[in-house]
């Protein structure tokens, strides 16, 4: 039987391969596979508004529904940056420019708890909205560790695994991270 298809409001292949993973009952596909090769511009304030721009604009161009997250790394020394900017906190989106920045602004800084968020929106054409979230708490390293993951895995420590995202296999990290509790949340609305 064939799975029922996906579509990713994203183009970043670290993502749909790790929701793909999380998802294996679906065909995950990214809106640019489909031949769809337009930017999204994320101009909202928060991980739901940019993930609800992403999946309706997707949704609407495709005339199919959409499913975006929007996530980040959220450190309460920093008052919670980078936030929503994490993937583009050093200003070039190049996750070892992105972890330099951190480790810099996290020099000499005690208080190293963090946490990943994720919001998780599926969109109809029809306007119908299912939205979920799902966090995931530890600290952040005092340098980068492993070459698992993407974005600030190297950088951090998760309290459920007891080790760094960057040295965890990924079906470890899958388990417990951010998207994966955002992922399960939605499938129990959907």
């Amino acid at each position: 039987m064939e799975k029922q298809r996906i579509v990713l409001a994203s183009g970043n292949k670290h993502k749909i391969r790790e929701i793909s993973e999380m998802l294996p009952e679906f065909e995950v596909v990214g809106y640019k596979d489909l031949g769809f090769d337009f930017e999204i511009e994320e101009n909202g304030s928060t991980f739901y508004e940019n993930a609800l721009i992403k999946a309706k604009s997707v949704a609407n161009a495709l005339n199919l529904p959409a499913l975006a997250d929007d996530s980040g790394i959220c450190v309460d020394a920093l008052n919670g940056e980078p936030g929503i900017y994490s993937a583009r906190y050093a200003g070039d989106g190049v996750d070892s420019h992105n972890n330099e920045l951190l480790l810099e602004k996290m020099k000499g800084v005690e208080n190293r708890k963090a946490k990943f968020v994720c919001c998780m929106v599926f969109y109809k054409p029809n306007g119908e909205i299912i939205t979920a979230t799902g966090e995931t708490h530890g600290r952040i390293l005092d340098t980068c560790y492993g070459e698992n993951g993407f974005g600030y895995d190297p950088l951090f420590f998760s309290d459920d695994l007891n080790e760094c995202l960057g040295i965890a296999p990924a079906e470890k990290k899958n388990t417990i991270s951010h998207r994966y509790r955002a992922l399960k949340a939605l499938k129990e609305k959907l």
